[in-house]
């Protein structure tokens, strides 16, 4: 069996400095455990597999794996995703507007106009938002070495936690215990100093996925945007940026408009090819 793909760097405008993403267009059949050997063998953060839509209201619906496992939401696959079917022919039933169908439903992805490779996703609501206490507070303070300011749920799907800290200096200079880790999903976000081209530092931990830190990561910058945006703790409109610590250089773009959140970033085409099984 043939199948094509591309291979797509999410969240930069320049090539190399963002998150790499693996996507098979044409991932009809494939079984579950074939998506799952590939996202190993790409091993990259996430690999997506391109499938005919169930809803009839969507455009197309995307299977998103880890190299550990299957995820119901991400973010950069789902920008790399829309940008992979808008490359190999497709063509959104609302002129831009694309309605992406995933594991946690409907996510609508939007063409920005003003910027030719930028795509921007409504972030999702938060299906848990509240303080992290007790054993789960202990263990993420414990492998982060450092206790944050705050320590909330931001868990749009994926499971994120959320900590947040004074600095984006004190975010850079973190190195996380993974194996105290074990399980936790956490996200660290801290404020960038005065001159900055980005408002916040991001960083982010799913040691459990086999990704012991994602280059950048569009489902928790949702997260955040969510939690920061409505606690009056970032303005309705910023820039954030992640990577620094892998070599890289992505830049999220955050703006609120009525109800929703828009998480967007540039997506650069780097590779198209055919896979042979």
């Amino acid at each position: 069996m043939t199948h094509r793909y591309c291979l797509l760097d999410v969240f930069t405008d320049r090539p190399l400095l963002g998150n790499p993403l693996a996507c098979v267009v044409d991932a009809e059949g494939l079984a579950d455990a074939q998506m799952q050997q590939l996202a190993r063998w790409f091993n990259l953060s996430e690999t997506s597999f391109l499938l005919p839509p169930r809803d009839p209201q969507a455009d197309y619906r995307v299977r998103i794996f880890t190299p550990g496992g299957e995820l119901p939401f991400a973010g950069h696959p789902t920008l790399g995703s829309c940008a992979a079917w808008l490359l190999n022919g497709g063509r959104p039933r609302t002129p831009g507007r694309v309605l992406q169908e995933c594991g946690i439903g409907l996510v609508t992805v939007r063409q920005d106009g003003a910027h030719g490779a930028r795509l921007a996703f409504d972030a999702p609501p938060l299906r848990r938002h509240e303080p992290v206490s007790g054993p789960e507070r202990e263990q993420a303070v414990a492998s982060l070495g450092l206790t944050p300011l705050e320590l909330m749920w931001i868990d749009n799907g994926p499971g994120w936690m959320g900590a947040r800290f004074e600095s984006a200096a004190q975010v850079r200079a973190l190195r996380p215990d993974f194996a105290a880790m074990r399980g936790l999903k956490i996200g660290v976000i801290g404020a960038q100093a005065p001159g900055s081209d980005s408002l916040f530092e991001v960083r982010a931990f799913v040691p459990s996925l086999g990704v012991p830190e994602d280059p950048v990561t569009g489902s928790l910058q949702a997260g955040l945007a969510r939690w920061l945006i409505a606690s009056g703790q970032a303005p309705t409109r910023y820039v954030a940026a992640q990577g620094s610590q892998l070599g890289r250089d992505g830049r999220v773009h955050v703006e609120q408009d009525g109800a929703a959140i828009w998480i967007g970033g540039d997506v650069l085409p780097l590779v198209q090819g055919s896979l042979s099984l």
